[in-house]
Protein backbone atom coordinates (compact mmCIF):
# COMPACT_ATOMS: atom_id res chain seq x y z
CA UNK A 1 0.00 0.00 0.00
CA UNK A 2 1.61 3.38 -0.85
CA UNK A 3 0.53 5.27 2.13
CA UNK A 4 2.69 8.82 3.37
CA UNK A 5 2.68 8.75 6.87
CA UNK A 6 3.64 12.33 7.08
CA UNK A 7 0.21 13.40 5.53
CA UNK A 8 -1.70 11.58 7.85
CA UNK A 9 -2.89 14.26 10.89
CA UNK A 10 -3.83 13.28 14.20
CA UNK A 11 -6.74 14.86 15.98
CA UNK A 12 -5.59 16.66 19.43
CA UNK A 13 -5.89 13.54 21.33
CA UNK A 14 -3.38 11.57 18.81
CA UNK A 15 -6.17 9.75 17.05
CA UNK A 16 -7.61 9.81 13.60
CA UNK A 17 -11.21 7.88 12.19
CA UNK A 18 -11.19 5.09 10.22
CA UNK A 19 -13.89 4.57 7.85
CA UNK A 20 -13.69 -0.13 7.16
CA UNK A 21 -15.12 -1.02 4.16
CA UNK A 22 -15.90 -4.80 2.63
CA UNK A 23 -13.63 -4.82 -0.48
CA UNK A 24 -15.83 -7.24 -2.40
CA UNK A 25 -19.65 -5.72 -1.16
CA UNK A 26 -18.36 -2.35 -1.06
CA UNK A 27 -20.60 -2.08 2.33
CA UNK A 28 -19.27 0.03 4.87
CA UNK A 29 -18.44 -1.80 7.96
CA UNK A 30 -17.96 0.20 10.42
CA UNK A 31 -16.10 3.25 12.37
CA UNK A 32 -12.90 2.92 14.10
CA UNK A 33 -9.80 5.04 15.49
CA UNK A 34 -6.07 4.31 14.91
CA UNK A 35 -3.24 6.16 16.48
CA UNK A 36 -0.11 6.06 14.75
CA UNK A 37 0.90 3.02 16.39
CA UNK A 38 -1.87 1.07 15.48
CA UNK A 39 -1.65 2.55 12.00
CA UNK A 40 1.97 1.67 11.43
CA UNK A 41 1.09 -2.09 12.56
CA UNK A 42 -1.80 -2.39 10.67
CA UNK A 43 0.61 -1.53 7.18
CA UNK A 44 3.34 -4.01 8.83
CA UNK A 45 0.42 -7.05 9.43
CA UNK A 46 -2.35 -6.27 6.92
CA UNK A 47 -4.50 -7.19 10.24
CA UNK A 48 -6.67 -4.33 10.78
CA UNK A 49 -5.32 -2.77 14.14
CA UNK A 50 -7.42 0.02 16.40
CA UNK A 51 -6.96 2.04 19.33
CA UNK A 52 -9.33 1.51 21.91
CA UNK A 53 -10.73 4.48 23.30
CA UNK A 54 -12.25 3.03 26.16
CA UNK A 55 -9.34 0.23 27.03
CA UNK A 56 -6.65 2.71 25.71
CA UNK A 57 -4.89 0.25 24.32
CA UNK A 58 -4.60 -1.27 20.66
CA UNK A 59 -6.77 -4.14 19.49
CA UNK A 60 -6.37 -6.07 16.71
CA UNK A 61 -10.02 -6.43 15.09
CA UNK A 62 -11.07 -10.16 15.71
CA UNK A 63 -8.00 -11.23 18.26
CA UNK A 64 -11.02 -12.66 20.49
CA UNK A 65 -14.02 -13.35 18.05
CA UNK A 66 -12.12 -14.45 15.26
CA UNK A 67 -13.87 -11.82 12.83
CA UNK A 68 -10.71 -10.74 11.63
CA UNK A 69 -10.45 -8.27 8.66
CA UNK A 70 -7.46 -8.53 6.12
CA UNK A 71 -6.69 -5.30 4.88
CA UNK A 72 -7.25 -5.15 0.89
CA UNK A 73 -6.57 -1.28 0.73
CA UNK A 74 -5.98 2.06 2.72
CA UNK A 75 -5.81 5.99 1.78
CA UNK A 76 -5.95 9.28 3.28
CA UNK A 77 -8.53 11.92 2.53
CA UNK A 78 -7.44 15.44 0.59
CA UNK A 79 -6.90 16.56 4.05
CA UNK A 80 -4.83 13.67 6.00
CA UNK A 81 -7.47 13.69 8.83
CA UNK A 82 -9.62 10.35 7.54
CA UNK A 83 -8.95 7.39 6.53
CA UNK A 84 -10.52 4.94 4.25
CA UNK A 85 -10.02 1.01 4.65
CA UNK A 86 -10.98 -1.58 2.39
CA UNK A 87 -11.11 -5.17 3.99
CA UNK A 88 -11.66 -8.51 3.59
CA UNK A 89 -13.73 -9.54 6.31
CA UNK A 90 -14.01 -12.84 8.06
CA UNK A 91 -17.40 -13.45 9.53
CA UNK A 92 -19.14 -10.18 11.08
CA UNK A 93 -17.93 -6.61 11.43
CA UNK A 94 -20.48 -5.40 14.46
CA UNK A 95 -20.35 -7.18 17.98
CA UNK A 96 -24.01 -6.92 18.02
CA UNK A 97 -23.69 -10.25 15.51
CA UNK A 98 -24.80 -7.82 12.12
CA UNK A 99 -22.49 -7.94 9.16
CA UNK A 100 -22.60 -3.72 9.36
CA UNK A 101 -22.16 -1.76 12.21
CA UNK A 102 -24.61 0.95 10.60
CA UNK A 103 -27.55 -1.23 10.60
CA UNK A 104 -30.33 1.45 12.20
CA UNK A 105 -31.85 3.09 10.10
CA UNK A 106 -33.11 6.81 10.26
CA UNK A 107 -33.93 6.66 6.79
CA UNK A 108 -34.39 3.08 5.07
CA UNK A 109 -31.63 3.09 1.89
CA UNK A 110 -32.73 2.77 -1.73
CA UNK A 111 -31.13 -0.17 -2.51
CA UNK A 112 -29.79 -0.62 -6.40
CA UNK A 113 -30.22 -3.78 -7.74
CA UNK A 114 -26.75 -5.57 -8.06
CA UNK A 115 -25.89 -7.25 -11.67
CA UNK A 116 -26.85 -11.28 -11.26
CA UNK A 117 -23.68 -12.00 -11.64
CA UNK A 118 -22.47 -9.88 -9.51
CA UNK A 119 -24.84 -10.56 -7.09
CA UNK A 120 -24.28 -14.61 -7.13
CA UNK A 121 -20.80 -14.14 -6.83
CA UNK A 122 -21.31 -12.83 -3.97
CA UNK A 123 -23.66 -15.04 -2.25
CA UNK A 124 -21.00 -17.46 -3.28
CA UNK A 125 -18.66 -15.87 -1.42
CA UNK A 126 -20.51 -15.10 1.71
CA UNK A 127 -21.37 -19.21 2.04
CA UNK A 128 -17.73 -19.37 1.47
CA UNK A 129 -16.90 -17.22 4.38
CA UNK A 130 -20.09 -18.60 6.42
CA UNK A 131 -20.98 -22.13 5.65
CA UNK A 132 -25.07 -22.99 5.92
CA UNK A 133 -25.63 -26.36 6.66
CA UNK A 134 -26.98 -28.57 3.82
CA UNK A 135 -25.98 -25.73 1.29
CA UNK A 136 -24.52 -27.25 -1.65
CA UNK A 137 -22.29 -24.74 -2.14
CA UNK A 138 -20.64 -25.29 0.88
CA UNK A 139 -20.68 -28.91 -0.11
CA UNK A 140 -18.35 -28.42 -2.74
CA UNK A 141 -15.89 -25.84 -0.80
CA UNK A 142 -15.35 -28.77 1.68
CA UNK A 143 -14.54 -31.29 -1.38
CA UNK A 144 -12.19 -29.07 -2.33
CA UNK A 145 -10.48 -28.08 -5.91
CA UNK A 146 -10.88 -31.31 -7.19
CA UNK A 147 -14.41 -31.61 -7.08
CA UNK A 148 -15.13 -28.24 -8.08
CA UNK A 149 -12.59 -28.86 -11.39
CA UNK A 150 -14.83 -32.51 -11.58
CA UNK A 151 -17.92 -30.17 -11.82
CA UNK A 152 -17.01 -27.78 -14.08
CA UNK A 153 -15.49 -30.36 -16.41
CA UNK A 154 -19.04 -32.10 -16.40
CA UNK A 155 -21.13 -28.87 -16.88
CA UNK A 156 -18.41 -27.96 -20.27
CA UNK A 157 -18.86 -31.06 -21.57
CA UNK A 158 -22.78 -30.75 -20.89
CA UNK A 159 -22.67 -27.62 -22.84
CA UNK A 160 -21.33 -29.56 -25.88
CA UNK A 161 -23.46 -32.06 -25.91
CA UNK A 162 -26.61 -29.73 -25.74
CA UNK A 163 -24.75 -27.95 -28.90
CA UNK A 164 -24.76 -30.59 -30.47
CA UNK A 165 -28.43 -31.29 -30.32
CA UNK A 166 -29.23 -27.71 -31.02
CA UNK A 167 -31.41 -27.31 -27.82
CA UNK A 168 -31.93 -23.73 -27.31
CA UNK A 169 -33.57 -24.45 -24.00
CA UNK A 170 -30.94 -27.10 -22.64
CA UNK A 171 -28.62 -25.04 -23.91
CA UNK A 172 -29.67 -22.65 -21.51
CA UNK A 173 -29.87 -24.30 -18.38
CA UNK A 174 -26.41 -26.47 -19.07
CA UNK A 175 -24.49 -22.77 -19.57
CA UNK A 176 -26.03 -21.80 -16.25
CA UNK A 177 -24.92 -24.62 -14.57
CA UNK A 178 -21.72 -24.04 -15.93
CA UNK A 179 -21.53 -20.33 -15.25
CA UNK A 180 -22.59 -20.99 -11.12
CA UNK A 181 -19.81 -23.60 -10.88
CA UNK A 182 -16.65 -21.33 -12.78
CA UNK A 183 -18.16 -18.71 -10.17
CA UNK A 184 -17.44 -21.72 -7.43
CA UNK A 185 -14.03 -22.06 -9.10
CA UNK A 186 -12.96 -18.32 -9.21
CA UNK A 187 -14.37 -17.67 -5.50
CA UNK A 188 -12.01 -20.85 -4.50
CA UNK A 189 -9.28 -19.76 -6.06
CA UNK A 190 -9.70 -15.77 -5.59
CA UNK A 191 -10.22 -14.35 -8.95
CA UNK A 192 -12.50 -11.56 -9.04
CA UNK A 193 -15.10 -10.82 -11.68
CA UNK A 194 -13.36 -7.28 -11.88
CA UNK A 195 -10.36 -9.25 -12.97
CA UNK A 196 -12.38 -10.29 -15.36
CA UNK A 197 -13.88 -7.97 -16.62
CA UNK A 198 -10.48 -5.66 -17.04
CA UNK A 199 -9.22 -9.07 -18.78
CA UNK A 200 -11.74 -8.83 -21.52
CA UNK A 201 -11.98 -4.86 -21.71
CA UNK A 202 -8.18 -5.35 -22.41
CA UNK A 203 -9.21 -8.22 -25.15
CA UNK A 204 -11.82 -5.91 -26.54
CA UNK A 205 -9.22 -3.81 -27.99
CA UNK A 206 -7.75 -5.82 -30.05
CA UNK A 207 -10.92 -7.25 -31.40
Amino acid sequence: MNINLEKIVYNEKGLIPVVVQESSTKEVLMLAYMNEEALKQTLLTKQATYYSRSRQSLWVKGETSGHVQTVKGLVYDCDGDSLLMTVEQTGVACHTGEMSCFHNALIEPEESPKPLLEELYQTIDERKKNPIEGSYTNYLFTKGIDKILKKVGEETAEVIIAAKNHSISEMTYEISDLVYHTLVLMVQEGVTLDQIESELKRRQKKT
